[in-house]
């Protein structure tokens, strides 16, 4: 009885006589699946630059809120806000670039002075990426100023961090109206 099945000799390399040579991958084929990972990766890098700048505004948004419970902790206290004599105060470098930017506060009402998660000293002509303070006693504001990678610009105006004078580069928060416009 005959073998229905057609016995192919096998040459060296496993190759069956008759068959082309086939060892490993085209080079077509490495280049697509190359680029189908590198879109995948881009995409998978964007998504984790997107999710950082999220996480770097809630960051500035929380740490203005903790400054505003210890002003008014230091208000309660004092009958008075930290005052710097009308000027802003800072930690970038046209405002002196103070990391004690609210006279008083710390380490009695706050441990130490939040700066902002991605400073910028040069951005916004040297006022970027930094907290902002300015205070005459009576009142006072505290910016997120010119933060960078940052949603601020389109924060809309029923947010409680708007800041109708810097609607597109900084979140803010304040003792009162007035000073809310300084």
């Amino acid at each position: 009885m005959k073998n229905p099945i057609p016995h192919k000799t096998l040459r060296s390399g496993g190759r069956a006589s008759g068959e082309p040579w086939r060892r490993g991958f085209t080079l077509i084929e490495l280049l697509v699946v190359i680029a189908i990972i590198a879109m995948l990766a881009s995409i998978i890098l964007a998504s984790l630059n997107a999710a950082r700048n999220k996480a770097a505004d809630v960051r500035r948004k929380a740490d203005l809120k903790q400054l505003q419970t210890a002003l008014e902790l230091y208000y309660s206290d004092n009958n008075a806000y930290p005052s710097t004599g009308g000027v802003w105060y800072g930690n970038s470098p046209n405002a002196g670039s103070r990391t004690n930017y609210i006279p008083g506060l710390a380490p009695q009402y706050i441990q130490t002075l939040p700066l902002d998660p991605s400073p910028a000293p040069s951005a916004c002509g040297g006022w970027g990426g930094a907290y902002l303070y300015i205070s005459d006693g009576a009142g006072y504001k505290l910016l997120s100023h010119c933060p960078q990678n940052s949603s601020v610009g389109s924060t809309p105006s029923t947010d409680a961090f708007y800041d109708p004078v810097r609607s597109t580069w900084a979140w803010q928060v304040c003792s009162g109206t007035t000073e809310c416009q300084w």
